[in-house]
């Protein structure tokens, strides 16, 4: 099998009847299969698929094991020389893996790439979750190319050029294209993050050792966004500030990771403050339960520390320098320096 298209799915039946038609029509030809791994729903997706997608290939899991795990067991299951992680809440278009695949095929030292992932609800302007690929600041915050923060750009072709001139540190996981050694041999997302960050850490274990990631512009999808955790919810703000702080220890050179936690922590207090100035008391409690959560786990995670930092050795690379996480803050140059777009960012 060339490539395997894996939707995970939880208790989305309207999702699957709303999009899979369209991964189903633009997804065909030799080598390409078409996997649903439910992640144990209780509502009518099995049925849905049974009656109505018998071409797709479904992987049914015993229970909830969320993002990360949910995609390693079933990608145990995949045979195949690429693996497309595709959320439940995306259109595709017409040959939208051709791009990827020719790129994939002529770049052997790209783990993945991800297509331009356009708005569903505003079709001209990039998505949230992924727009044209992206990065991280000296501190852990992720932005894109077309989004800083809540700043989304309409697309006018500004980042569209030759894949291969622009390396990325992350590549979306609502549509990641990866290749299965790769993603076999950083051992796949990581489990214990059960939802959110999980493919930013894959990907910055990946660039450690001197895999590299792009974004094939020539290839659009249209993502929803927000069906699993709305924008808001304690939960969301939960995982995303306990992962990143746990992506943070796993991947940083140990010569800053003292310096930027402590930064974060004060960092992390402004944000919880922030929350409870706006009335959102639950999300400010939730950014103390992440760092408490934190704490707690850190120690089960230093194994997974000196396992990168192994690895990153053996590839030449042992102080876990990767050009795109930049030395500077993205929210210095957002709030005090305005400076809203990628293009104005420092290079």
């Amino acid at each position: 099998m060339k490539i395997s298209v894996v939707i995970l799915n939880w208790n989305a039946e309207h999702l699957l009847r709303q999009f899979l038609p369209s991964v189903v029509r633009h997804s065909q030809g030799e080598g390409v299969e078409v996997v649903v791994a439910d992640n144990g729903s209780t509502d009518g997706s099995l049925a849905l698929l049974a009656a109505e997608f018998p071409t797709v290939r479904v992987v049914a899991l015993d229970k909830n094991y969320g993002f990360a795990e949910g995609y390693n067991r079933a990608l145990a299951q995949v045979d195949a020389e690429y693996a497309v992680l595709l959320n439940d809440d995306v259109e595709v278009t017409p040959d939208w893996l051709t791009p990827l695949v020719h790129f994939m095929d002529a770049h052997t030292d790209y783990a993945a790439c991800q297509p331009k992932l356009m708005s569903w609800h505003e079709r001209n302007r990039f998505e949230y979750a992924g727009a044209c690929g992206g990065y991280l600041d000296r501190y852990g915050y992720p932005f894109c190319r077309g989004r800083i923060f809540n700043t989304v750009e309409a697309d006018q072709g500004q980042y569209d050029g030759k894949a291969s001139d622009t390396s990325l540190l992350w590549a979306t996981g609502a549509c990641l294209f990866i290749r299965m050694e790769d993603y076999r041999a950083a051992g796949g997302l990581d489990g214990r993050f059960f939802a959110h960050m999980e493919e930013v850490d894959l990907c910055w274990r990946l660039r450690c050792r001197g895999r590299r990631m792009a974004c094939v512009t020539d290839s659009i999808v249209y993502h929803v966004g927000g069906a699993s955790l709305q924008a808001g919810s304690p939960r969301k703000t939960f995982l995303n500030f306990r992962n990143n702080l746990l992506m943070l220890y796993k991947n940083l050179p140990e010569a800053e990771l003292r310096q930027v936690l402590c930064v974060r922590a004060v960092l992390d207090m402004v944000a919880a403050v922030s929350f409870l100035l706006k009335g959102e008391g639950r999300n400010f409690l939730a950014v103390f339960r992440a760092r408490r959560a934190f704490r707690q786990l850190k120690p089960a995670f230093a194994a997974s520390r000196q396992e990168n930092i192994a690895a990153a050795t053996a590839a030449g690379n042992p102080a876990l320098a990767v050009p795109e996480r930049r030395r500077w803050s993205i929210l210095i140059q957002y709030h005090l320096r305005r400076r809203k777009t990628f293009d104005r960012l420092p290079r």
